[in-house]
Protein backbone atom coordinates (compact mmCIF):
# COMPACT_ATOMS: atom_id res chain seq x y z
CA UNK A 1 0.00 0.00 0.00
CA UNK A 2 1.47 3.33 -1.07
CA UNK A 3 0.82 5.80 1.78
CA UNK A 4 0.90 9.45 0.71
CA UNK A 5 0.86 10.99 4.21
CA UNK A 6 1.29 9.63 7.72
CA UNK A 7 -0.17 11.30 10.80
CA UNK A 8 1.12 10.44 14.27
CA UNK A 9 -1.76 10.94 16.72
CA UNK A 10 -0.25 8.88 19.54
CA UNK A 11 -1.12 10.20 22.98
CA UNK A 12 -4.11 12.18 21.72
CA UNK A 13 -7.63 11.35 22.83
CA UNK A 14 -10.93 11.74 21.01
CA UNK A 15 -11.73 13.93 19.14
CA UNK A 16 -8.17 15.11 18.36
CA UNK A 17 -7.10 12.19 16.09
CA UNK A 18 -10.24 12.70 13.99
CA UNK A 19 -9.79 16.48 13.84
CA UNK A 20 -6.15 16.13 12.77
CA UNK A 21 -7.12 13.55 10.15
CA UNK A 22 -9.86 15.83 8.81
CA UNK A 23 -7.38 18.69 8.45
CA UNK A 24 -4.80 16.46 6.76
CA UNK A 25 -7.36 15.04 4.31
CA UNK A 26 -8.47 18.55 3.36
CA UNK A 27 -4.99 19.21 1.95
CA UNK A 28 -4.79 15.95 0.01
CA UNK A 29 -5.82 15.09 -3.53
CA UNK A 30 -8.63 12.68 -4.31
CA UNK A 31 -7.47 9.05 -4.13
CA UNK A 32 -4.47 9.72 -1.88
CA UNK A 33 -3.98 7.60 1.23
CA UNK A 34 -3.62 8.89 4.79
CA UNK A 35 -2.26 6.61 7.53
CA UNK A 36 -3.16 7.63 11.08
CA UNK A 37 -1.45 6.02 14.08
CA UNK A 38 -3.30 6.47 17.37
CA UNK A 39 -3.14 5.10 20.90
CA UNK A 40 -6.79 5.92 21.64
CA UNK A 41 -8.67 2.62 21.98
CA UNK A 42 -11.89 4.27 20.83
CA UNK A 43 -10.33 5.46 17.59
CA UNK A 44 -11.33 2.29 15.67
CA UNK A 45 -15.00 3.08 16.19
CA UNK A 46 -14.44 6.80 15.68
CA UNK A 47 -12.69 6.38 12.31
CA UNK A 48 -15.42 4.01 11.08
CA UNK A 49 -18.06 6.65 11.86
CA UNK A 50 -15.88 9.43 10.40
CA UNK A 51 -15.50 7.55 7.11
CA UNK A 52 -19.26 6.94 6.86
CA UNK A 53 -20.07 10.59 7.56
CA UNK A 54 -17.48 12.14 5.25
CA UNK A 55 -17.52 9.73 2.31
CA UNK A 56 -13.82 8.96 2.61
CA UNK A 57 -12.95 5.25 2.38
CA UNK A 58 -11.57 3.46 5.42
CA UNK A 59 -9.39 0.97 3.56
CA UNK A 60 -7.62 -0.65 6.52
CA UNK A 61 -7.57 -0.82 10.30
CA UNK A 62 -5.03 -2.72 12.38
CA UNK A 63 -3.90 -2.99 15.96
CA UNK A 64 -0.16 -3.35 16.40
CA UNK A 65 0.90 -3.52 20.03
CA UNK A 66 -0.65 -0.46 21.64
CA UNK A 67 -1.09 1.38 18.33
CA UNK A 68 -4.31 1.58 16.36
CA UNK A 69 -3.58 2.14 12.66
CA UNK A 70 -6.17 3.55 10.27
CA UNK A 71 -5.77 4.07 6.53
CA UNK A 72 -8.16 6.46 4.82
CA UNK A 73 -8.52 7.11 1.11
CA UNK A 74 -9.42 10.71 0.25
CA UNK A 75 -12.71 10.93 -1.62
Amino acid sequence: MNIDLELDARGLNCPLPILKAKKALAGMASGQLLRVVSTDAGSARDFQAFARQTGNDLVDQQTVGGDFIHVLKRR
